[in-house]
């Protein structure tokens, strides 16, 4: 069996910023909306995570369309939904949030070996638009190397 099996993922999220830590956290769910996320549907594209009042971390924007098959039980698709994480990493995250510049983004939504949903969050900060095309440089320089080596094998 398989560590795990990706639900989602946020592509723009290693494009916009620069992850300076990755954490693994826990969802609070309802059951169509994990029926829903075992057929593959999530959008994680204007996702966030945020502070609540009670000190408390919830992901904000996430969409996870209806269950169609769930009839009146169904869920809203974009609520906020809580992170489950040890009272220490809060502490921690908040610490870093306050001092200013980082920014939670979701990076993943994936089944764990056991079968629960966890999300890979990561901590980190905005990219400038000269970052930006560093990294669209780097990434057509991976490409083209990758292409040349595969045409310099075939020789």
């Amino acid at each position: 069996m398989q560590a795990y099996r990706e639900v989602g993922y946020n592509r723009s999220a290693n494009y916009d910023y620069e992850i300076l830590e990755k954490i693994e956290a826990g969802i609070v769910l309802k059951g169509s909306e994990v029926k829903s996320l075992r057929t593959h549907k999530v959008n994680l594209a204007d996702a966030y995570a945020g502070l609540s009042k009670d000190c408390e971390i919830f992901l904000y924007q996430m969409h996870i369309p209806e269950y169609t098959l769930a009839n009146r039980m169904n869920h809203e698709p974009r609520r906020p939904r809580k992170l489950l994480l040890r009272k220490r990493q809060i502490q921690k995250l908040v610490g870093q949030l306050k001092k200013g510049g980082l920014t939670l983004i979701p990076i993943s939504v994936y089944f764990n070996e056991k079968g629960f949903v966890k999300v890979s969050v990561g901590l980190g900060k905005g990219k400038k638009t000269v970052d930006k095309r560093e990294t669209i440089k780097k990434r057509e320089w991976d490409r083209e190397k990758a292409r040349l080596m595969k045409d310099k094998s075939r020789e």
